[in-house]
C-alpha cells in the first residue's frame, strides 16, 4: 500500500520549475501516442537527443508565430509543451526518455484543433526537420507515426 501511494505521488509533484501545475493524470510512455521505432536509426538520423531539442524549439518558435496557427498557443504553458514535445518525439525515436505528458486527446480536447491547423504544424515541423538535416525517408517515416495520433487531436 505504501508503494502504491508513493507511486501516485511521484506522479502527481508538483509542477516542474517555470510550468503550470495541472491536474494529476497517470503518466505512461504509452501516452506519448505510439510505440518507439526499433534501433537506433531514426534517432541517429534526428541527430540524437540534441537534434530533437532543436527540432522542436524551431517547430514550437515557428508555430508560434505562424499567421494560421499561431493563437492556438496563445495562453498555453509553452515551457511544458516544448518539454513533454521534446519527451515525447524521444520516446518515439527510440532515445531512452519517458514521457510525462498526458495522452493525445486530454492533452487536445479543449484546444478546437482543425485538419487546417494540424496541417500547418505538419509543415512546420516538416521545416525544421528540413532544418535540422534530417534525411526526407526518415521524415517521413516520423510523420508516418504521427500521423495515427491525427483522430486524437484533430477535434473539429
Amino acid at each position: 500500500m505504501l508503494v502504491l501511494a508513493l507511486l501516485v505521488l511521484l506522479q502527481t509533484a508538483l509542477a516542474p520549475p517555470g510550468e503550470d501545475p495541472v491536474a494529476p493524470y497517470a503518466m505512461s510512455d504509452a501516452n506519448a501516442g505510439g510505440g518507439p521505432f526499433k534501433g537506433v536509426a531514426m534517432l541517429e538520423a534526428f541527430h540524437g537527443v540534441a537534434g530533437i531539442g532543436r527540432i522542436v524549439d524551431d517547430l514550437v518558435t515557428t508555430s508560434q508565430a505562424d499567421p494560421r496557427i499561431g493563437d492556438i498557443f496563445k495562453g498555453q504553458d509553452m515551457i511544458r509543451l516544448r518539454r513533454t514535445l521534446k519527451e515525447q518525439f524521444c520516446v518515439l525515436l527510440n532515445g531512452g526518455c519517458h514521457y510525462t505528458g498526458r495522452d493525445m486527446a486530454t492533452a487536445h480536447k479543449s484546444l478546437g484543433i482543425q485538419a487546417k491547423d494540424m496541417n500547418a504544424l505538419v509543415e512546420n515541423l516538416q521545416a525544421a526537420m528540413r532544418r535540422e538535416g534530417v534525411a526526407f525517408p526518415a521524415q517521413n517515416a516520423f510523420l508516418g507515426k504521427l500521423a495515427a495520433m491525427k483522430p486524437y487531436v484533430v477535434t473539429r
